[in-house]
């Protein structure tokens, strides 16, 4: 396995695109499915209760008082994404269908992921308890904006319907783990410290078991088989230009508004990925089971895209800060 450490790829992108084939090769159905929608469930819950017992209450409490990221992160997810999805119809027909344009318009319009912005952000050593906070945020509004900017914008004709069993989901499986993490935290914290490299290898492979959850969910629906390889690839083109542009924009933010680096990477995640677990439940609302697999296509290619190319930003990231706080420490001795 020394190959690995010679390759100029990160061994856990490249874990990632390995999940990402295991799932192309071996999708869970059935009842596999289900049993695996349990464990990726539990593992989302278990990853946030080691953040919540890795923070301290005082970082937490600093997280939620940064309101002007949040309102960038938001800014960015409701408002600059809706845009660029709206300026994409000019793609049409030349490039998109008229149901991959649909697809597409309502990934722009879905809230930020909640595990991979947060695991994203410890990686590259941003400010956690901020993304954690703002990422919420997003799930939490976008129950209401999504289905509201999806009437406004999308030729639906049907009303939205807020179901409240998505923000018992969300308050449930994300924030009061965290929240039972902090109880403990004075407690475990140590712990937790004492094993630090088991708890990181610990937290990648959780993320590296969502990851086979959501691709296997889309094979077992088959939505791949839907579009010729053309079509396939003109989605893919356009929702990496679609995530080069917003990265661009909240790093350009991130300028402007003048965020320290924690915050800044906070921003670079939360507000640029889009979340497939929210998104999914949201499509079944306002598309038929005819047309749903499809309209979802753009969101399913945009998640894959984001994974891959935000590992490979949050390992560069991360490297970078260790090398500087080396650099530091020798500096200082």
């Amino acid at each position: 396995m020394k190959w690995l450490n010679k390759s100029p790829i990160d061994t856990f992108l490249l874990a990632v695109g390995a999940a990402l084939a295991l799932a192309a090769l071996l999708p869970a159905r059935g009842s596999a499915a289900a049993v695996m929608s349990v464990v990726a469930r539990a593992a989302i819950a278990l990853l946030f209760f080691l953040y919540g017992v890795r923070l301290s209450p005082q970082q937490t409490w600093q997280g939620v008082r940064q309101w002007r990221l949040h309102l960038l992160v938001l800014g960015t997810t409701f408002v600059i994404f809706p845009v660029l999805g709206l300026a994409a119809r000019v793609l049409v027909p030349s490039v998109l269908t008229p149901e991959l344009y649909e697809g597409l318009l309502f990934l722009c319009l879905v809230p930020s992921t909640m595990q991979s912005a947060v695991a994203f952000t410890s990686i590259a050593r941003g400010h956690v308890s901020a993304a954690i906070v703002g990422a919420s945020l997003s799930n939490l509004l976008g129950l209401v904006l999504t289905p509201l900017l999806a009437v406004l914008l999308m030729n639906t004709g049907a009303g939205f319907h807020i179901n409240g069993g998505a923000i018992v989901e969300i308050v449930l499986q994300l924030l009061v783990p965290f929240g039972l993490g902090q109880l403990v935290q004075s407690l475990l914290a140590p712990v937790v410290a004492r094993r630090a490299a088991m708890i990181k290898i610990l937290e990648r492979g959780f993320i590296l078991l969502v990851v086979y959850a959501a691709y296997s969910m889309g094979m077992a629906q088959r939505i791949w088989a839907r579009v010729d390889p053309w079509q396939l690839l003109s989605v893919a083109v356009v929702a990496a230009v679609l995530l080069g542009l917003v990265l661009t924009c909240t790093t350009v933010l991130a300028r402007l508004a003048r965020l320290d680096r924690g915050d800044s990477i906070a921003l670079l995640f939360c507000g640029s990925m889009k979340s497939l677990a929210s998104g999914l439940p949201i499509a079944w609302v306002f598309f038929d089971a005819a047309t749903v697999g499809l309209v979802m296509l753009p969101l399913m290619l945009f998640h894959q895209i984001q994974l891959l190319v935000c590992s490979l930003i949050a390992t560069k990231l991360g490297r970078e800060a260790a090398s500087d706080e080396t650099a530091s420490d020798e500096a200082s001795v």
